[in-house]
């Protein structure tokens, strides 16, 4: 009867200390899993609602603070995005996804000096990060320093030959570098890999109109952009057809 009774108490004893230490359960999980899927719906206001309730009662979960910090940085509030992600590597130091959010909050609060030594440690903890290499480049741009910007988006594009947007990035450092053609030929890689992203046609089609004097080249991509849904496709397109108009008609 001892050995029976001995057994529930240790029994009851594990089960607390899982409640305490892993974060607790039941009504705790439901606020987890609304506050996320509100998150992923870009939901931000209810996102907080729900998980600023959760990680107040348990806060060890890093993927809560993290998704908490991205909510209210899509709110507009970065400097409490911010007080998130040091509250959660409190509880989780050398959390991969909290530091790279808190670089890339540091970054949207043009803190770049600090985003940059952010990156640098999630490097260090994982060198074949290649977000953390495309986030560090663009505070490398901001600073100026575009040599460093170039390595490391060479080093991303080297992880990641599949990733559009590391090509994307690397045509807008090349284009810092004044780099024009090797540009537009990382906007091109960028398109072969996701030809319906808008974006990647207003950024070749600006290079090609404005420092190529290619208006063909430029005028096709804009219509392609615009096309795709791309309000300054669409401006761009409008102007060079006004621009157009005005040269036949003073040739009359």
């Amino acid at each position: 009867m001892f050995y029976l009774s001995g057994t529930r108490h240790l029994f009851l004893g594990v089960l607390l200390a899982a409640v305490v230490l892993g974060g607790g359960c039941g009504g705790d999980q439901e606020l987890l899993e609304k506050g996320l899927a509100a998150q992923k719906a870009k939901q931000p206001e209810q996102a907080v609602e729900f998980l600023s309730r959760f990680v107040q009662q348990s806060p060890r979960q890093p993927e809560a603070w993290r998704a908490l910090a991205l909510s209210r940085l899509a709110l507009g509030r970065p400097e409490e995005a911010l007080r998130d992600l040091d509250k959660g590597l409190e509880f989780n130091p050398r959390n991969l996804s909290l530091m790279a959010a808190r670089g890339k909050v540091l970054g949207e609060l043009e803190r770049h000096r600090e985003a940059i030594m952010a990156f640098t440690e999630v490097l260090a903890l994982d060198p074949a990060n290649a977000e953390a290499y495309k986030e560090r480049a663009e505070n490398f741009i901001q600073e100026g320093e575009l040599d460093k910007a170039k390595a490391d988006i060479d080093k991303a594009v080297a992880l990641a030959p599949q990733d559009p947007w590391a090509y994307h990035k690397l045509g807008m450092v090349e284009f810092s570098l004044n780099h024009y053609e090797a540009a537009v030929e990382a906007f091109s890689s960028a398109l072969r890999l996701a030809p319906d992203s808008p974006l990647f046609y207003f950024s070749r089609g600006q290079i090609y109109l404005r420092h190529l004097d290619r208006p063909d080249l430029a005028l096709a991509d804009f219509r392609k952009g615009c096309d795709l849904g791309h309000p300054l496709c669409c401006q761009e397109l409008e102007g060079m057809k006004a621009r157009g108009s005005k040269a036949s008609g003073s040739g009359k």
